[in-house]
């Protein structure tokens, strides 16, 4: 068998997350530049492998320039040392119908956890400019403190100000390479 190369279509494709902000709303934010690169054994993706994700840490954006100036800083991501932030995948699992569980390696400010993140397959189309595409619909959770973002601060009434946990979300278009 052929091995099939997919690279990430970012014109149709999101990498968001949310935070917990005083522990009474949800802040989301997107990284705008990021590359997402998979193989598979044939057009199915069911033994997909070397998938690999990686962003820019100073594409950030929240939708406030201050906060995501605060995110780039040494106190959350320290954009200047660490810019990249890295997922490789080292195993695709089935767990029903178009349901998977990614496994894989997350870095970030240069710690690496293992991670599971929830996968749904939304199939394989032909583009009316003859490509083939892949859908998937990312999500999962992780928490920031693991990763050396421990930052924070308490309100008058003792709450915090940013919570743990992440929540992760993607849309996820590949492109089938020739």
């Amino acid at each position: 068998m052929a091995n099939v190369k997919w690279v990430v279509d970012p014109t149709h494709s999101e990498v968001q997350f949310k935070v917990k902000h005083l522990m009474i709303t949800t802040v989301t934010g997107y990284f705008n530049t990021f590359h997402v690169t998979a193989e598979t054994d044939d057009e199915n993706f069911s033994g997909a492998h070397d998938i690999v994700f990686t962003t820019d840490v100073n594409s950030i954006s929240t939708n406030n320039e201050q906060r995501d100036t605060h995110l780039k800083s040494p106190d959350f991501f320290d954009a200047e040392q660490h810019s990249e932030i890295r997922f490789v995948g080292t195993k695709y699992e089935n767990v029903g119908g178009e349901d998977f569980k990614l496994h894989g390696d997350l870095t970030i400010r240069d710690i690496t956890k293992p991670v599971t993140l929830n996968v749904e397959f939304g199939g394989i189309v032909v583009d009316p400019y003859g490509q083939t595409k892949a859908g998937f619909t990312v999500s999962g959770k992780i928490s920031r403190k693991d990763f050396g973002l421990t930052w924070n601060a308490v309100t008058e009434a003792g709450s915090v100000v940013v919570s743990d946990e992440i929540k992760l979300h993607a849309e996820i278009q590949l492109v089938k390479q020739a």
